[in-house]
């Protein structure tokens, strides 16, 4: 394709695309209320965002929500196997959204498109692991006075951006999306956890139950993926770093050890720690023949792979998502999606119902941006309560549910202090 409209690898799958954003759609209702909003207000008239994302179906029912409201976007990936190729060539298409993303696209290339949605010389960027914002702040600083803000999808993402604020390198103020309940207690524990594991079943079309499944980290992600493997008929266990973490997983009845223990006994090891070198060559050393790993955190590097290379004397790919690593002594180590997020890479992502939520979240946050993004500080803001509030009340408002409220009284009594026993 052009620059003009992107790069792309096949506008021919565009009407495939459509049919899939439509399929997306229907499963997202508040993002859809909030679009007919949007469009009827426009609060983002004439606003320059550029977004580095999954460029998937449910990420581009929030393309269409930005651009109802008003705003000229660009789009670039955030993950070079999670780009569906049919939805970048619909965004194109149908919509007339620059998308620069291509699915296996390489490091230089992925860069390349991150320039490229810079070049649109946003006032709002929208991100999933803090490389658009990172780039910006690294090669065109020319454009940070303009900025207004930002907004930050991923718990990596939010790590990145707090170190960055730190050390007082962060110069626009960012909205920590993904810290709001509404998405990190659904989309994180629901979404990762059943994503996560379809992916790990299409790659590898193997058996979960009886087998023994190790989740490596017990955040909100790890927590789903623990309970999903678990309803599968997995014998889970969990490793941890966090003493508090490690605790409640025991409590909630899986087992807990040191990864390099985990790995001598498991079938199936997942990371979702969002860390560096979880799974090294100490835990090489002594997996079974035939174990797979995979990662569901943001960046490729939470298994070791340079040193699981050094250490294999053949590699061979017996399925598309999944290579295998020879070891000397005979071992097979059996690697999904290249390391990177399992989920996307060899499943499709989260279920757009989840994913509603979250980027409800985004798009509000965007509108909330443009009002008060003049007077933030340069850091790292969480989603405002009443957004998360609203966003809720908008989702049960669509699964046809009602909940009670709170009498006059009743919250008298929990603003005050006077009464007692």
């Amino acid at each position: 394709m052009t620059r003009a409209s992107g790069d792309i690898n096949d506008p021919a799958r565009a009407e495939a695309g459509r049919s899939r954003i439509d399929w997306a759609a229907a499963e997202m209702p508040v993002l859809a209320g909030i679009r007919e909003r949007f469009a009827r207000e426009r609060p983002l008239q004439g606003l320059r965002i550029s977004g580095c994302l999954h460029i998937t179906s449910e990420t581009a029912n929030l393309a269409r929500t930005l651009r109802a409201g008003g705003a000229g976007l660009v789009l670039c990936a955030s993950n070079p196997l999670s780009t569906q190729d049919d939805v970048a060539a619909s965004l194109v298409v149908h919509d007339g959204i620059p998308v620069f993303a291509r699915r296996g696209e390489d490091t230089e290339t992925y860069y390349r498109h991150i320039r490229a949605a810079l070049a649109h010389r946003p006032r709002i960027t929208l991100d999933d692991g803090a490389d658009l914002v990172s780039e910006l702040h690294k090669t065109q600083r020319d454009l940070l006075d303009g900025m207004l803000g930002g907004t930050e999808e991923t718990t990596t993402g939010v790590i990145r951006l707090r170190a960055m604020a730190a050390e007082g390198a962060l110069r626009y103020p960012v909205v920590a999306v993904n810290d709001a309940l509404t998405k990190h207690l659904f989309d994180n524990r629901y979404g990762t956890g059943q994503s996560a594991l379809d992916g790990v079943i299409r790659a590898t079309n193997s058996l979960i139950a009886g087998r023994v499944f190790t989740v490596v980290g017990y955040g909100w992600c790890g927590r789903g993926l623990a309970m999903r493997a678990k309803g599968h008929g997995a014998r889970v266990v969990v490793t941890e770093v966090e003493p508090l973490r490690a605790l409640e997983a025991v409590m909630d009845g899986f087992e807990v050890m040191p990864l390099v223990q985990a790995a001598a006994r498991s079938d199936f090891i997942v990371t979702v720690t969002g860390d560096k070198h979880v799974l090294d060559r100490c835990h090489f050393e002594v997996m079974k023949d035939g174990c797979v790993i995979a990662n569901s955190g943001h960046f490729n590097v939470e298994i070791n792979l340079p040193a699981l290379a050094a250490m294999a004397v053949r590699r061979q790919r017996p399925r598309e998502s999944v290579e295998e690593f020879v070891l000397a002594d005979g071992r097979r180590i059996r690697v999904l999606a290249e390391g990177r997020l399992v989920n996307l890479a060899a499943a499709e992502g989260h279920p757009a119902a989840v994913m509603d939520m979250s980027f409800a979240n985004q798009a509000l946050a965007v509108a909330w941006l443009v009002e008060h993004g003049p007077q933030l500080a340069a850091e790292v803001h969480p989603v405002p309560r009443e957004i998360d509030q609203a966003v809720a009340r908008l989702k049960l408002d669509a699964l046809g549910l009602q909940i009670d409220r709170l009498t006059p009284e009743q919250s008298a009594y929990l603003a005050s202090w006077g009464e007692g026993t």
